[in-house]
């Protein structure tokens, strides 16, 4: 008896030890999490106050002051911290509008993925049989087709313009919500209280809107933060190659098109933007990793 003692005083000293170190490594992440949100927001203050914030007119040229690097002071008295462009325009005031497109074209693209995204998941989830075939079949059929070539075909279609290019995104990522929803869906309707809802007389909608999607939310939250960085990197892709944002309207992947026959002369016009444009997705997906580390109850653990 005297030896069986303490075996259970070292198990409950782990015990302890184990959820203080998950504890807090679950406040470590949430100060990462609020730190990812508040560098969100911040952008997106920066953003709404364009007007405020930027020095200069970002579309307004001065070809007397073309290729200037960054100085504190220029030819009109005013700071060029940026240094200015082939046409003479303000970097830093194009990079502050940039921050407009970008977030603009990022959050209303993961809107329309979102949508698209969970209704159809959630539909092949919850119906399976025809309709779960059909809708799989579709999400594969697109991940198997190049995005370049279904943007490029819409675009050419369509027109560049701020409505398409938010389509074009939009429909890009609507797979991935589709694939985990529907993952999570198909383990939901299977549970008992899905059952009993039924037996009670419970619509088909209110099992979806009272019980499976307030289930499967925190999942949509996580997925929408990764896409909102890759919506982001996708239309400074896409205005790289000209079938996005349309000059002189300012974004940070003409920016860095502009920008790259002047490399070797003045290379503050692709850096600049293009270190923003890297702080801005690596910060939003990082976010979202942290975001999925804190709400995924599988993942508390570890």
């Amino acid at each position: 008896m005297a030896s069986s003692i303490p075996a259970p005083a070292f198990a409950d000293a782990g015990s302890v030890d184990a959820l203080a170190r998950g504890g807090a490594r679950a406040r470590r992440t949430v100060r990462l999490v609020m730190a990812g949100l508040a560098f969100v927001a911040l952008l997106g203050i920066v953003a709404a106050a364009a007007p405020w914030l930027a020095p200069h007119d970002p579309t307004r040229q001065a070809l007397r002051g073309r290729l200037a690097p960054p100085t504190r002071g220029a030819l009109d008295g005013r700071a060029r911290l940026l240094g200015t462009d082939q046409l003479g325009r303000d970097v830093l005031s194009r990079v502050i509008y940039g921050a407009r497109v970008s977030l603009v074209v990022g959050l209303a693209a993961v809107v329309v993925g979102g949508v698209v995204g969970a209704t159809l998941g959630i539909t092949a989830g919850f119906r399976g049989g025809v309709t779960d075939s059909v809708i799989m079949t579709l999400a594969d059929a697109q991940l198997a087709f190049p995005f370049i070539l279904l943007a490029i075909g819409i675009i050419a279609v369509l027109g560049p313009s701020f409505p398409t290019l938010i389509v074009v995104i939009g429909l890009s990522g609507w797979v991935s919500y589709a694939r985990i929803l529907r993952s999570q869906v198909l383990v939901l309707r299977s549970r008992e209280f899905v059952d009993a809802i039924h037996a009670l007389g419970g619509s088909v909608g209110r099992v979806v809107l009272r019980h499976i999607l307030p289930n499967v939310l925190s999942t949509l939250v996580v997925i929408a933060t990764l896409e909102l960085a890759r919506a982001i990197v996708l239309e400074a892709t896409l205005s790289f190659l000209g079938l996005g944002i349309q000059p002189p309207t300012p974004s940070w992947g003409g920016m860095i098109q502009e920008g790259r026959e002047y490399l070797d002369t003045a290379w503050w016009i692709s850096t600049f933007p293009g270190l923003v444009l890297m702080l801005t997705s690596l910060v939003v997906s990082r976010t979202g990793d942290w975001l999925r580390d804190l709400l995924d109850p599988t993942l508390r653990g570890e």
